[in-house]
């Protein structure tokens, strides 16, 4: 058993290395080819990074999905888009040496309409245990016609996003750009991050169930960091190239997709997806509390100095350790036994 843990423990440290390299490759081809198509920070950070970066949460979501799992999947996503909210903006703000530079755009756009979608999920959730009531308990089923409310709505979140790359004006024709290398850079890059971060989940996965770690957990915390990584890295890296708004846009933009796209997409596969409701509840609560406090702290002179960095790693801590404390039964709340 301590040999194929430690064997488990050498496939995680190569395959951050790898995800690492591939989210190098991932930033720097997303960045030539929004130059090329002379694509606004905001744009760039909100779609082509944040879609590819999410990759890892919609692979776990749809291999959750097809595997019949699908409580793990949709808690990794929910434990994902906390520690994309608080966690990443916090680590490139502490990282940095000087502020980072917010604006109205992603304060009054991406950040109202990332609430916008967490509401219509919480909605649609709601929904199911209205319409397709799973018990006495608040459960119900998610189906696939109302997956296709969310999916909807990202589909509105694209037009809106075309609206403002056709009315931006770049002065960098990007003529000196091989497009075509740097389209297979981001393919590249997607792959290892793809393959890396599958592996990287399924070793953390195995040592937290020799651990005796429960699944919900496993899910909320241990498999949502690992799922992030990508995201935490290419954020990081904006942010020291002093490109702070691609580096918070990624970060609204990942959630966005994860909770729009990757959530429908494996109820679609699935079929349907019992939701428990009195579970949903505190945990949407929670990721809508950590919204607003990024969004306070972004508007804040429209920077995120690095106190209000540290102000958003604590209140992080304080979910994890309110996440253990109920899953070892230390007092009573809403996380399942």
């Amino acid at each position: 058993m301590a040999a194929n843990l430690l064997v488990e423990g050498g496939i995680i440290v190569a395959a951050t290395l790898a995800i690492w390299k591939g989210s190098d490759w991932l930033e720097s081809s997303s960045e030539q080819l929004s130059t090329y198509y002379g694509l606004p920070q905001v744009v760039q950070g909100a779609i082509v990074v944040a879609v590819g970066s999410s990759f890892p949460e919609l692979a776990t979501v749809v291999v959750a999905a097809i595997g019949g799992s699908m409580p793990l999947g949709v808690g990794a996503i929910v434990g994902s888009a906390i520690f994309n909210i608080l966690v990443i903006p916090a680590v490139a703000g502490i990282a940095t040496e000087d502020d980072i530079e917010s604006n109205r755009t992603l304060v009054y756009k991406e950040a109202q309409f990332y609430m916008l979608a967490v509401s219509v999920l919480l909605i649609t959730f709601a929904m199911a245990v209205i319409y397709y009531p799973g018990g006495p308990s608040l459960t119900g089923d998610v189906t696939r016609p109302l997956a296709l409310l969310p999916l909807g709505l990202y589909g509105l979140y694209i037009f809106i996003q075309y609206q403002d790359t056709a009315d931006h004006q770049t002065t960098d024709d990007g003529g000196d750009i091989a497009v075509g290398r740097q389209w297979l850079l981001l393919l590249a890059g997607l792959g290892v991050i793809l393959v890396a971060v599958e592996s990287l989940v399924h070793s953390v996965g195995v040592i937290g169930r020799a651990a005796g770690i429960q699944e919900f957990l496993l899910g909320v915390t241990i498999l949502a960091a690992a799922t992030s990584l990508p995201d935490t890295l290419v954020s990081l890296r904006a942010a020291k190239d002093d490109r702070g708004v691609t580096s918070l846009a990624n970060v609204l933009g990942s959630n966005t997709f994860d909770l729009l796209v990757a959530i429908p997409l494996g109820v679609l596969i699935a079929g349907t997806w019992t939701v428990d409701f009195a579970m949903a509840v505190p945990m949407f609560a929670i990721l809508t509390g950590a919204t607003i406090l990024l969004f306070t702290a972004l508007r804040t002179d429209l920077l995120l100095s690095t106190v209000e960095s540290y102000a958003l790693l604590g209140a992080y801590l304080a979910f994890v350790g309110w996440v253990v404390v109920e899953s070892l039964g230390l007092v009573t709340g809403v996380l399942p036994a």
